[in-house]
Parts: structure tokens; C-alpha cells; sequence
């Protein structure tokens, strides 16, 4: 798995020009799947982005998680990430997992977090067409790959 993500004073994911999340002070999350991703890949990713320490304490440091600032999150399932762009000019997205693999893992990864993070979750919707509008805060965009934990 290969996430994006950004710290946002808001987020929200529409489909057919109607929102279907909002949130205000948290993180978006763009998640990419592959085949190869696991059950301890879910886990493992959903605590670390939970407890990732990327928001601002009264110093002004970035020493708080989610957890911490009790703040929302939107995860956004995005094949594009997977995208290898070694030939040519045209992406290859054939490390991207195909529907049948992802959404099991996608859904799956949803309801981890929202376990780890104690409250619900927006989501946008499995193949839809979606616009996202967000205000990146800082800005901070951090990038996770599963494949690279150690």
C-alpha cells in the first residue's frame, strides 16, 4: 500500500458535484493498493497514520497526532499512486490492484482506521469520478509505502 497524506484545514470529496465527505481540521488520506498487500499491511499502516505526530502542540511543533487533536480524516482509494513511470510517457498502472482485489482491502482499511482513530471516517466512493477540494495546512503532504516499513 502507498498513501499520501495531507494535513487539511478541510477536505471534502464529491461525486457528481455533491459532496459525499466533508471534514475540517485532519488529514486526507489517498490510499493505493497492489496485489501483494496483506492484512498486516492494513494494520500496520492504519496505526502509523493514526498515530503520526504531524499536527502542532502549543509550541508550534508538530508533536500531535490525530488521535491527540481528536481531529477527522477522509481516505480516498487512488490506483494512480501505484502509477510506474519507467517507460515512455504514458503510466503504467499494472501494480495497481484490480477491483475485485482492492475494494475487499480499501473496506477493510476503512474500518481499521476507524477503529485505531475511535470514531467514523469519510470515504469517497470505489471508481467513481471524484473532485477533491482541500486546504493543505503548512503545507504538510507526507508519503507512506507499506513496502518500506523497516
Amino acid at each position: 500500500m502507498k498513501t499520501i497524506l495531507q494535513r487539511v484545514e478541510y477536505a471534502s470529496v464529491l461525486v457528481n458535484g455533491k459532496a459525499v465527505s466533508k471534514i475540517s481540521n485532519g488529514i486526507l488520506i489517498l490510499l493505493g493498493i497492489t496485489n501483494e498487500d496483506t492484512k498486516e499491511d492494513i494494520v500496520w499502516l492504519s496505526k502509523k497514520i493514526a498515530n503520526l505526530r504531524i499536527f502542532d502542540d502549543e509550541n508550534s511543533v508538530m508533536n500531535k497526532s490525530l488521535i491527540d487533536i481528536n481531529g477527522d480524516a477522509i481516505i480516498v482509494s487512488q490506483f494512480t499512486l501505484m502509477a510506474s513511470t519507467k517507460k515512455g510517457n504514458r503510466p503504467s498502472y499494472i501494480k495497481a490492484a484490480k477491483p475485485e482485489i482492492a475494494i475487499p482491502i480499501y473496506n477493510d482499511f476503512v474500518q481499521q482506521f476507524e477503529i485505531d482513530l475511535g470514531k467514523k471516517v469519510g470515504t469517497g466512493i470505489f471508481g467513481a469520478e471524484m473532485k477533491i477540494e482541500l486546504l493543505n495546512d503548512g503545507p504538510v503532504t507526507i508519503i507512506i509505502d507499506t513496502k518500506n516499513k523497516y
